[in-house]
């Protein structure tokens, strides 16, 4: 297990450098000059000025050598300053990065908790009313844009029935101390259960709006998965020992079809951070997507990068964790690395 695993962590460095280069590359062949955009906002600007904060920025060097220094900058956690807000990248991503990583566990967790057990009752209860139904509600969450979805939500509940806010993280009434900036786990230590029923109040309505496709994507592949896997002969072979279905279903079958599933649920965490920037704009929430959109506007390139960059190689390391877990749910898959 640990070769396998040490085996896959020097197999993510060149993919990690690789989505380093793909994303330098892709800002610096962008047309445009953000210098120049950016000091025209103020006025007109004189060549002397516009020459001056591209050498600050160090956008007049050579190609490689920026690239270098880009990636010199990631190992030290410098990922540059931004040109519109003048402080550091990594200081602007860190300060939005918690509220779209709390949306994103509980919008997955909504998923997986709604998803899985019901991908394992649509496939043990075949041909039902339960699985037409759920099949049906799945090809709806799968169809719904996010954005759409966010829009009919508040709609609903915010405007019709007044039950969820509309926008936001917490109130402006409310008194939370400023903490690890995860509001949830901050009202949890600070034992503020107001300021707790009010964050998650807003959470709601945007999680359900991000998490659809999610769960309906886990529901179907769960289902398809588990019912491949009980025609196994092992399966069988356990039924045959009189086994009782319910450990046949979960100890025998459902291990093994979690396989698959890990993949998506890894790649789909991966589309809900990078993928849930309209979401964030449709209810105001202040988080990493919403940073991403306003950096595209102002053409803030050092921004872009680095927003792009967090997308990127959170996806690298989602797909790194789904194959050591695929080593826990089946050690032959470490037995097979190996060989």
């Amino acid at each position: 297990m640990a070769s396998y695993i040490l085996r896959r962590l020097i197999q993510a460095l060149p993919v990690f450098l690789g989505v380093t280069f793909v994303v330098f590359l892709l800002l610096y062949l962008t047309p445009g000059d953000p210098v120049e955009l950016f000091l025209e906002k103020g006025g007109r600007a004189s060549p002397e000025e516009i020459e001056r904060l591209r050498q600050e920025l160090g956008l007049d060097r050579p190609f490689l050598e920026q690239y270098g220094q880009f990636v010199l900058g990631i190992f030290r956690g410098d990922l540059g300053r931004s040109i519109v807000h003048r402080r550091p990248v990594s200081q602007l991503i860190w300060e939005r990065l918690p509220a779209t990583v709390e949306l994103t566990l509980v919008a997955s967790s909504i998923a997986l908790l709604v998803g899985i057990p019901s991908g394992v009752i649509a496939a043990v209860r075949r041909n039902t009313l339960f699985d037409a139904t759920a099949t049906l509600v799945s090809l709806a969450g799968v169809s719904l844009p996010g954005f759409w979805l966010g829009l009919i939500l508040i709609v609903i509940f915010s405007v019709t029935l007044k039950i969820f806010p509309a926008a936001g993280r917490i109130s402006f009434a409310m008194d939370l101390a400023p903490g690890t900036g995860f509001l949830l786990l901050d009202a949890l230590l600070q034992g503020n259960w107001a300021a707790f029923g009010d964050v998650l109040r807003h959470l709601i309505l945007p999680a359900l709006a991000t998490c659809g496709g999610m769960m309906a994507m886990t529901m179907r592949l769960t289902r398809s998965s588990l019912l491949e896997t009980l025609h196994q002969e092992y399966v069988q072979t356990a039924r045959a020992k009189g086994a009782p279905e319910r450990r046949v279903v979960l100890r025998h079958a459902l291990r093994n079809a979690l396989l698959p599933v890990v993949t998506a649920i890894a790649l789909n965490l991966g589309a809900l951070l990078g993928g849930n920037m309209v979401v964030e704009a449709v209810f105001g929430w202040p988080g990493l997507g919403r940073l991403t959109v306003e950096a595209v506007k102002t053409r803030d390139y050092p921004l872009v990068q680095g927003c792009v960059l967090v997308y990127a190689l959170t996806y690298v390391i989602l797909n790194l964790l789904a194959d050591l877990s695929y080593a826990y749910l089946d050690p032959r898959v470490s037995h097979r690395g190996r060989e």
